[in-house]
């Protein structure tokens, strides 16, 4: 990565080289920030960006870069870009790339590849076949053969962006065209980008609003197709439950669409096994921009017994077990506009309000039950963040029990690696979130294990003087591995590994660092962090709250 090269600049002054087009290109359409970190083989990329007048941010590893392209995306609803080395580099980020594909944020990661691999062996960062190792992970994974090949893949990447369900995807050039030199990228023409909204037609509106109508039991399950909508999305929300009198529940994803005061919302409680109780009293159940997955429900089956209206822009998932009485391949805003437009203006609750308290509090008596600690801790912090405050947490049990209790005051506020359920996430996107959001709050939670994964990347959040509190929750162990092995009737093993001290730890990297005793002193502590220069490493040990 740190050999030596030979220089290049262009002999025309009508052209540049291909990679420094390839930054002029990205801020025409829009793009501010890169994520990523120089070689040799991907320099020419570099040539362009401060140009451009892009901000580029130097990650540690390419793990970082990815996830920090990742968070920058689901805080913005701007793609996040990356640049990658060949080789290592592409594999390195892999790992965000599928999460970002299981997720369906945007992110676009932009690598250098080798010019020629099929007649010769052991070049430097020599990979078998680069592009279809990140094929296996992205939506889809392409190499440029000319500059207007990268152009246009480029503009592929962006229009499918909006156009559809949001995936990673990865464009690799080999390296002597990013050196060589070409023409500038087509000139970018406004509204190319538009998103497609699929909106049903009126006829049909009309059907499903007199199926709502005429049902005594109707349910809603709205997904983070809504949630990334923000304050539009919780407006539709609320709206559709007011005009249906239908009871609801939010996916994780979904968190903070309906408020917490609302009668009828469930909450995220979707994943507990008593909630086929619920499901199984509906006679209509109608489920907007929700995949419905293992990672949503923890079982195979939503348990319902009737009619199902089923809306997404994803055919795929359309046609999935749940099979659906009624399927509407729409964007979820779109499909709930059109739909309240056929909608009384009010409809009185049709579920017992009561009897959906009573079902909230025994679902957040058992998860306080099987992650025990974490609930005070939770509602404390719930109960004294601002509003704004947007939240990137990892593979750790406080965020398990959080995802459930935590009542979001705004929706597309909780980001968590769902479905490919990667360690090491939180640190990095809360990075690219904070970069995206200066001067609003945004906290980092991750486990005392996971934070291992990603921990260089500290010195990125030190070097960008984010205000970036990071709660680190420590029980000494993999304790969910623990717990599930436990479950299982296998001995524990491999679950516990010597930590360092992670506020000396953070304090090495230049972080601010703190160990609070109390439930108390861990709010205090995530307050004065949001009023810092720089980021601040909250070790938590598990036992504060007992």
């Amino acid at each position: 990565m740190n050999s030596p090269a030979p220089t290049r600049s262009s002999t025309h002054a009508s052209t540049r080289p291909l990679g420094a087009q390839v930054s002029h290109m990205l801020k025409a359409r829009g793009v501010d920030v890169i994520f990523g970190i120089p070689g040799v083989h991907n320099q020419e990329m570099y040539r362009g960006i401060e140009e451009a007048g892009i901000q580029h941010v130097l990650a540690r590893h390419e793990q970082g870069a990815g996830f920090m392209a990742d968070g920058y995306a689901r805080a913005t609803g701007k793609p996040g870009v990356a640049y990658i080395i060949t080789g290592p580099g592409l594999c390195n980020i892999m790992t965000p790339l599928g999460q970002a594909y299981s997720d369906s944020v945007s992110v676009l990661a932009i690598s250098s590849c080798l010019d020629e691999t099929s007649s010769t062996r052991g070049q430097l960062h020599q990979m078998l076949d680069q592009r279809a190792a990140a094929d296996c992970v992205c939506d889809w994974s392409c190499e440029a053969g000319s500059a207007e090949a990268a152009y246009g893949l480029i503009d592929r990447a962006l229009t499918e962006f909006s156009a559809g369900r949001a995936r990673s995807k990865h464009i690799q050039v080999p390296i002597a065209l990013l050196e060589g030199d070409a023409e500038a990228a087509p000139p970018f023409r406004p509204g190319s980008y538009a998103e497609i909204k699929h909106t049903p037609p009126d006829a049909m509106m009309a059907s499903v609003s007199e199926m709502l109508g005429r049902a005594r039991s109707p349910l809603l399950i709205f997904g983070g197709a809504l949630a990334q909508y923000g304050a539009s999305g919780e407006d539709v929300a609320r709206a559709m439950v007011k005009c249906t009198g239908a009871a609801a529940f939010t996916s994780y994803a979904g968190a903070g669409l309906l408020p917490r005061e609302e009668p009828l919302n469930h909450g995220c409680y979707l994943g507990r096994p008593d909630s086929v109780g619920v499901l199984a009293k509906a006679d209509l159940v109608v489920v907007v921009g929700c995949e419905l997955s293992e990672c949503d429900l923890w079982r195979t089956e939503l348990g319902h017994e009737c009619m199902m209206i089923r809306v997404d822009i994803d055919p795929e998932v359309l046609s999935d077990l749940h099979r659906a009485d009624f399927i509407f391949q729409a964007d979820a805003m779109a499909f709930a506009q059109a739909l309240l437009a056929k909608l009384p203006l009010h409809s009185d609750p049709k579920w017992d309000t009561g009897e959906i308290d009573r079902a909230k509090a025994r679902f957040k008596a058992q998860t306080d039950a099987e992650r025990p600690g974490i609930v005070p801790v939770c509602d404390a912090l719930a109960a004294a963040l601002p509003d704004d405050t947007m939240i990137y947490s990892d593979m750790t049990q406080f965020a398990y029990v959080a995802k459930e209790v935590w009542d979001m005051p705004r929706a597309g506020h909780w980001h968590h690696p769902t479905g490919f359920g990667t360690l090491g996430y939180a640190l990095p996107a809360s990075i690219g979130g904070a970069v995206a959001r200066r001067g609003k709050p945004t906290l980092c939670i991750a486990g005392d294990y996971g934070f291992q994964y990603t921990v260089q990347e500290l010195g990125a959040a030190v070097e960008l003087g984010l205000a970036l509190p990071i709660l680190v929750w420590d029980n000494g162990k993999l304790k969910e591995i623990e717990d599930s092995m436990i479950h299982a009737q296998i001995a524990p093993n491999a679950v516990i590994a010597q930590n360092p001290d992670f506020a000396a730890l953070g304090r090495a990297y230049g972080a601010l660092a703190t160990t609070p005793q109390s439930t108390d002193e861990v709010v205090s502590a995530v307050l004065n962090a949001f009023e810092a220069d720089r980021p601040t490493v909250i070790h938590v040990d598990a036992g504060v709250a007992s």
